[in-house]
């Protein structure tokens, strides 16, 4: 396996060592709003490549989006820890958010860059910033919305069946 390829690897894999301490009733609470922008990235990737506002130059597995080693891990699960710690303040939310995102924005792009993994070609640094701001907007909206959900209370048929 490539040098490039192990790193995608790891930075995958690497998260989940740390979902066992989230436990099961936060991964049970917030994995929707998770899987809600993975759906989302996956749309906004495809509008990306059309758009070219990045270039992975390597990929875990061929022919497949670029994206996946970082959904899958860093942004799958640290979307989960960021709900765990933050979910119910809004403005603490916005706050981790608006910091994980110019660290990965400035810092993780440039370091991609120099590895030969990803770099942003149409899109500057802070326009990724503001993108991540925004799906994160988004992501706690539709997650309280699911809350909203489950907390709504039974019809009468339901708690006869249930």
């Amino acid at each position: 396996m490539k040098h490039k390829k192990m790193i995608l690897l790891v930075m995958m894999l690497l998260p989940w060592l740390s979902v066992p301490f989230l436990g099961k009733r936060a991964i049970k609470r917030f994995y929707p709003g998770a899987l809600f922008m993975g759906a989302w990235i996956t749309v906004e990737s495809i509008f990306a490549k059309k758009r070219i506002w990045w270039q992975f130059y390597e990929k875990l597995i061929p022919g497949v989006m670029g994206e996946i080693p970082f959904f899958l891990g860093p942004f799958f699960v640290g979307s989960l820890w960021i709900f765990k710690l933050t979910f119910g303040n809004f403005f603490r939310y916005l706050i981790v958010n608006l910091i994980t995102a110019v660290l990965l924005s400035f810092l993780g792009m440039t370091f991609l860059r120099k590895l030969g993994i990803v770099s942003l070609v149409r899109l500057k640094h802070y326009q990724m910033t503001i993108l991540f701001i925004a799906k994160s907007v988004l992501m706690y909206g539709f997650q309280k919305s699911v809350d909203k959900l489950r907390k709504k209370p039974k019809s009468i048929i339901q708690k006869i069946f249930s």
